[in-house]
Parts: C-alpha cells; structure tokens; sequence
C-alpha cells in the first residue's frame, strides 16, 4: 500500500507527519550533541583527576616512588587517563557521524520535500483556477439561457398581440433568436470547461497528488531509514572503543595483582637501614655506695649527680620513639645514618661522573670546531670559541675535585670498594687541556681528519632539524580513522616509527614510511621503543 491510493484526500495529515518526522531528526541530533558534551566534560574531568594525583610530579628521590602501590597507583592514573581519551573519541565519532551527518542529511531532505510540497500547491493552484473558469462558464450560460427564455416569450407575446405591427413581430423573433444563439454558445462553452474540468480533476486526484504523495512516503521511508542507523551508531560508537576500555580496565586489575607487599617492606628497610648496632644493655650503677667516676667506664657521661645520669640514662632508652627535630643537612651527607649515608654519596658520584663526561665530551668537540676555524677560517674565528674553551675547563677542574672530595667520602663512610667503579672510571687528562694546547695546536690523535668530522656534524644538524629520528616502532592493534586535525590514519597490523612518546595525554605521535606524521591513540598500539 501506499499514500498516493489510500491517503489520497489526507494532504494535511502526510505534510503534518513529514514535517513531525524532520522535527524527530532535529531532535535526535540535539541529544546526541548533550551526549558528546556530557562525554567530553567526563572525559576532562578524568584527566584533571588523573592530573591532580600524578605522582610523577613528585621528585624521583621521593622513597614512596620505589613502592609497587605506588607504581600501581601510577599505572591506574596512566589507565584513566587512556580511559578517557577512549571516552573523548565517543564523543568526537559521534559528533561526526551521527551529528554532522544527520544534520547535513535533514537539509537535504527538507529542500526535497518543500520542493514536493510546491508541486502539489501548483497542482492545486492549477485545477482552483480551471475550477474558476467552470464556474464562470456555467454562470454566463445560466444567465444567457434565462435572457433567451425571456426574449423567446416576449416574441411569442408580440405575435400574438393583434396591436403589435409586423415590424415589431420580427423585431422580436430576430431578439429571440439571436438571444437563443448567444445562450447555445454559453452552453458549449460551459460544457467544454466541464469536460476540462473533470479532465484535470481526474488527472489531479488520481495521477499528480497519488505521485506527490508517494514521492513523500519514499522521502519519510528514507528519513526512518537513516534515523536507525543514527540509533545503531550511537550504540556502534561506544561498542567500538569496548575493547580498547576492556584493555584500560583490565590494566587497572593488573596494577592491582602487581602489587607485592613483601618487596615494599623490603624497599621501605633498603631505604631507610641506619646501620647502627642496637645500643648494649646499661650496667647498673649503685648510688648508695657512691661511684668512682674516674673509674666507671660503663659510665654514659660524667653526671654531677645520680638525678642527672638517671635523667640522662631516660632520655637514651626513649630515643627510639620520641620526636627528633630534623636534622641539618650537610654536604657530605653525615647527617644521615651510615647506610644511607653511603647510598647517597655514590650516588651522587655517579650524577658527578654523568655531568664531567658531558663537559669532556663538549671539550674534545670545541677543540675539533677550533681546529677547523684554524684550517678553514671562512667558517669562522678560533679566537670566538676562547671563552667556552675556558668555562669548559674549569667546569672540567672543578668537578675533577667535587670527585675527588665525595670518594674520600665515601671511603671514609666505609664504601667497602665501591669507591672502585668511580676510581676506575677516569676520564682522559687530555680531554680537557689536551684538546686545545695553550698555542691553539690540536692533538692529532683525536681525529685523522678533523674538517671531515665537523662536517658530519653540521649535517647531523640539520638533519636532526628536519626529520626528528625515531626513538621506536609501533604496531596498530585496531583501525583509526584519524579524521581529526594532527592526527593520522592508521590499519590494524600497520607497523609505524614513534617519533615522540606519550606525555601524559594519551596520544603518541608517529611517522609512516613515507614520511606522514601524526598523533594516535596510545591504546590503539603496542609500542617498542629502542634500548
């Protein structure tokens, strides 16, 4: 069935319900933009959460860090931050595919209807006016027969009339006929408007509304149709990214089963080992016999007397468990209990040799550009690079003796040789004078061709300016479509080059083989980054 044959005298019903139907369009649309804000503002909400309680602000010296609660911690925080990237592309895949389609979608339709709505009033307008015609036919053929009838029985009357001349008689019969003649015509033309009439009235009723009409229904069926696919893409979207949030979730258990409490006790007693022998027993000291003090070596101190070393013997066994004020901190770290003591200092040795390394490093690469000034003085002045020269020295001087000055530390603490790993890592006494002789002569054995090797690094340079190297690879666990402004499509299976890890936000940027960059959802990939 269809409208045109069976609502063929409902034309305000069929524009009441096609325009009910573009409402419902306009209103679906509407709760799906509510929906795609309620997602983004969840979304920003999580991530501020996660934000507020990141730990990795907090300094890495900070002894929680070390715990496995508190690496879980992170690992949840870094899943609810994944989280809520999957919850802002609901809402971006929705905005696009639902919103921004369906609206496009119902100006189309809307121009297609009012154009179908047009067709059917110039139909109607056109059978009103053959109508109008009709009716002014009909009029002019009534009134024109009555005249006729009038002027037939005033001739039939004057013929009778013995007083009526001859003349008159056929005055009147000639009015008469010619009144008759003039009423016939009204009578043709009357019935060829209704012949007409009742031509396009057929032609309208069963052939131009019948056609408007189901041109209507086929647009409404249309409209339906595209309705349930919005409500299937509204459900399609959160089913897709399912797997991805399963995988956040299920990150969160795994922080959960990883934590090992046994491991924590055993990093909060690393951490936090004084090395101090528990204190001996005291001896007792028997003040009615009066004491010897030259002579008491288990004596704690030189008391005045008894109520001065009891007092004092108090103090030394609650130590343990009253409040110490904090302790001021030195440089060498005695402040600290031995163990803790020798951790620091070798670490700070090792942030000693990273830091004299560079400043090495740096010297030998000064010497090489010094040394090619010199060779080729179209690059540049030798005499320009005199003061980084200098400053790189006495950095290299200075921590030379900050080295030294923490291994006699740290033997002092009893390093138990581990002092050896720094005594053993020396670095080349010509590295920093040797590089640039007082005359400006440069060694040869640093390099065969020093112009050569500056040149490899000045094209390094650039080179680094222009393509970023990749620190890894990824490989897409899902298709991303990338439709997004700075983002890039990817296929389930792609393998791409991670140039820059994810900071937080929940998206990695990567470059294909090509040469084409961009960000893509870290929980899409599984990424391998270079040792």
């Amino acid at each position: 069935m269809d409208w045109g044959t069976e609502l063929w005298d409902q034309y305000d019903i069929i524009e009441k319900h096609t325009q009910s139907g573009l409402e419902l369009v306009e209103k679906y649309v509407k709760f799906v933009k509510e929906r795609t804000e309620i997602e983004q503002n969840y979304a920003k909400q999580l991530r501020n959460l996660s934000k507020k309680y990141n730990l990795k602000r907090t300094s890495k010296d900070e002894p929680e860090c070390r715990l496995s609660s508190y690496q879980s911690f992170l690992d949840i925080l870094n899943e609810m931050n994944d989280y809520a990237g999957q919850r802002e592309l609901i809402a971006e895949n929705m905005m696009m595919n639902i919103c921004i389609d369906l609206t496009k979608y119902l100006q189309e339709i809307k121009q297609e209807r009012k154009m179908y709505l047009m067709e059917a009033k110039k139909a109607q307008q056109s059978l009103e006016s053959t109508y109008k015609q009709l009716d002014s036919s009909k009029k002019r053929f009534e009134r024109e027969w009555r005249e006729a009838e009038r002027a037939a029985l005033y001739a039939e009357k004057t013929d009778q009339d013995i007083n009526a001349t001859k003349a008159d008689v056929e005055k009147a019969k000639q009015q008469a006929h010619m009144r008759a003649h003039i009423a016939e015509d009204c009578k043709n033309d009357y019935a060829a408007q209704l012949q007409k009439y009742n031509k396009e009235q057929n032609q309208f009723y069963f052939n131009d509304m019948p056609l408007v009409f189901n041109k209507l229904q086929d647009l409404d069926e249309r409209r339906v149709r595209k309705l349930a696919q919005g409500y299937i893409l509204f459900s399609d979207t959160e089913k897709h990214v399912m797997p991805i949030i399963g995988k956040c979730l299920e990150g969160i258990t795994k922080a959960g089963t990883n934590v090992n409490e046994r491991n924590d006790s055993m990093v909060v007693i690393e951490q936090n080992k004084s090395g101090f022998e528990r204190p001996v027993d005291l001896e007792f000291e028997d003040y009615s016999q009066g004491i010897n003090r030259a002579s008491s070596d288990s004596s704690l101190g030189t008391p005045k007397g008894p109520l001065e070393l009891l007092s004092k013997n108090r103090s030394k066994n609650f130590w343990l468990f009253s409040k110490r004020s904090k302790p001021t901190v030195t440089e060498d770290f005695g402040h600290l209990p031995p163990e803790q003591r020798r951790k620091r200092l070798q670490q700070r040795l090792e942030e000693i040799c990273k830091e004299l390394q560079k400043e090495v490093d740096q010297s030998e690469a000064l010497g090489k550009m010094k040394d090619v000034y010199e060779k080729n003085p179209q690059m540049g002045d030798p005499a320009s690079l005199a003061s980084q020269i200098n400053q790189t020295s006495q950095n290299i001087e200075r921590l030379r003796g900050e080295l030294n000055k923490y291994e006699t530390w740290l033997a002092e603490a009893g390093g138990r040789g581990d002092t050896l790993r720094y005594k053993t890592h020396t670095f080349n006494n010509n590295g920093a004078h040797d590089a640039h002789s007082p005359d400006g002569a440069h060694s040869d054995e640093s390099t065969a061709d020093p112009s050569q090797a500056i040149y490899a690094e000045f094209d390094d340079d650039f080179e680094d300016e222009e393509l970023t190297a990749p620190i890894g690879k990824c490989t897409a666990m899902y298709n991303f479509p990338g439709a997004s402004e700075g983002t890039i499509s990817m296929q389930e299976g792609e393998v791409l080059a991670v140039v820059e890890e994810d900071k937080g936000d929940g998206w990695t940027r990567v470059r294909r083989s090509n040469g084409d960059e961009g960000y893509i959802p870290t929980s899409y990939v599984t990424i391998a980054l270079n040792e």
